[in-house]
C-alpha cells in the first residue's frame, strides 16, 4: 500500500517490527549511473536475501529518467526546490520512522542530511564513493567538508568506503576514531558477457565508459590515442556515455582528425553493445573511487589499462592477466600499454575466462552478505 504525508510518498509492505529499518538516500543527480546504480542493486539484494533482517527504504530528491520502474524496495519520492525544502523533506522523512541508520553518499550530502536533523537521535553512516581530497573544490564544499571534519563525523556511527586504500585516505585528511568498513560495489551481470570474445579481422577497438568530465580524463585518452594512429592505424576508439564535457570532446576528436577512428555513444542504460564491439577497455580517471565501469568490462572479459589513480584502478587490476595500471600523466606508458595490447590481442583472449571468473567476487550475490555485517555492525 501507499502511504502519504504531504509531498512524500512511501510504499509500505506491512512488515515485522524487529526488522531494522535502513533509509538509503540518494544523490540529488540528474543521471541514474553510478552511485545511483549502486544503492539500487544493493538495497535490491538485501530486500530479496535479508527481508527478515531489514526493511529497507530509499529517498529520491531528483526525478530520473532512466531509473528502473517499480523497485522492490520502499521507495520515498519528493521533489524539493530549494536548499531549504530539501533540508525540511530529510527531517520529515527521518523522522517518519524509527530507522535504525541512515546511509548517505559522499561528504556534502552527509553533511547536509546530518545538520537537518540536528537534535534527533539518529545514527547516520557517511557512504564514500570518490576521493574526498579531489572532491574539496570550491568554497561550499570546503565549507561542508570543514563541518565534517570538526562536528559531524564523530557523530556518525560508520565510514563506508568502497575502497581500502580510500578510507586510509579518508582517515589522513579526517583524523577520527568513527568506525570504517570497507563495502565493495556490485557488479551487475550482463546477459551475452560469456560469450567468446571477437572482433574485426585486422583492427583492435578500443573503449572507454563513463561520464564524460575532466575527473575521467577522456582528453587524455583521445591525445593518447592520436599518438596511437600514428604508429598503428588498425585501431579505432569508442567512447561511451555523457556529460558536460561532450562537446569539448568531440571538438578534440575534430582536431586531431580522429573522425574516422574515434566516436562517440550513448548507452545511458546498458554498455553490453559497446563492450562486446570491442577489444581492450581503457581508463583513463584522474581520480575514481572505486570503478564500475572497470569491473564491467572485466565481466565480459575485455583486458583493461588504467591510469594508476590514488586508489580505485589499483584496487581492482591485482594481477597482470587482469590488465595494466599506467602511471598517471603519462602519455608516452599509456601509448606504449596501448601498443602491447594492439601486438597481443590474439593472445590475451586466453585470459578472458580468468578476467570474468575473478570479477565473480564482486557479484551482487556475495557483496550484499558485505553490506548486511556493515549493516548490523553500524546499528548496534
Amino acid at each position: 500500500m501507499q502511504r502519504k504525508s504531504g509531498a512524500v510518498t512511501l510504499e509500505t509492505r506491512g512488515t515485522p517490527s524487529n526488522r531494522r529499518k535502513i533509509l538509503y538516500i540518494q544523490p540529488g543527480t540528474r543521471t541514474f549511473a553510478g552511485i545511483e546504480r549502486v544503492i539500487d542493486s544493493i538495497c535490491t539484494k538485501l530486500t530479496e536475501k535479508y527481508a527478515h533482517d531489514f526493511e529497507v527504504d530509499v529517498l529520491y530528491t531528483t526525478s530520473h529518467p532512466n531509473r528502473p520502474p517499480r523497485p522492490i524496495y520502499n521507495t520515498i519520492d519528493h521533489r524539493p526546490r530549494s536548499r531549504i525544502q530539501l533540508m525540511r523533506t530529510f527531517r520529515r522523512v527521518v523522522r517518519s520512522k524509527d530507522y535504525s541508520l541512515v546511509i548517505v553518499p559522499q561528504v556534502e550530502p552527509a553533511v547536509v542530511a546530518m545538520a537537518s536533523c540536528l537534535g534527533l537521535r539518529q545514527k547516520f553512516v557517511v557512504h564514500l564513493h570518490g576521493n574526498p581530497a579531489k572532491e574539496c573544490s570550491h568554497l561550499k564544499a570546503r565549507l561542508l567538508f570543514f563541518l565534517m571534519r570538526i562536528f559531524f563525523l564523530k557523530r556518525a556511527s560508520c565510514v563506508f568506503g568502497t575502497s581500502p586504500r580510500q578510507l586510509a585516505a579518508f582517515r589522513l585528511m579526517f583524523p577520527s576514531d568513527t568506525p570504517q568498513r570497507w563495502v565493495p560495489n556490485p557488479v551487475r551481470r550482463f546477459d551475452g558477457a560469456d560469450a567468446p570474445l571477437s572482433r574485426n579481422t585486422g583492427l583492435v577497438t578500443f573503449v572507454n565508459v563513463g561520464r564524460f568530465s575532466y575527473q575521467k580524463g577522456q582528453d587524455i585518452l583521445l591525445q593518447a590515442f592520436a599518438d596511437l594512429a600514428r604508429q598503428r592505424p588498425n585501431v579505432r576508439l569508442k567512447m561511451v556515455g555523457h556529460g558536460e564535457d561532450e562537446q569539448s570532446l568531440r571538438d578534440q576528436i575534430g582536431s586531431l582528425g580522429l573522425q574516422t577512428l574515434a566516436s562517440i555513444e550513448f548507452h545511458p542504460d546498458n554498455p553490453q553493445d559497446a563492450l562486446c564491439r570491442s577489444d581492450v577497455y581503457v581508463s583513463t580517471s584522474r581520480w575514481e573511487g572505486w570503478s564500475l565501469a572497470i569491473c564491467e568490462a572485466l565481466r565480459f572479459g575485455l583486458p583493461v589499462i588504467a591510469t594508476d589513480c590514488e586508489f580505485g584502478p589499483s584496487d581492482i587490476l591485482v594481477d597482470q592477466r587482469l590488465g595494466r595500471l599506467v602511471e598517471t600523466g603519462s602519455e608516452a606508458a599509456l601509448v606504449d600499454a596501448m601498443i602491447y595490447y594492439c601486438d597481443n590481442i590474439e593472445q590475451e583472449k586466453n585470459s578472458a575466462q580468468f578476467r570474468r571468473t575473478f570479477i565473480e567476487r564482486y557479484s551482487p550475490e556475495r557483496v550484499v552478505d558485505v553490506h548486511a555485517d556493515a549493516l548490523r555492525a553500524a546499528a548496534r
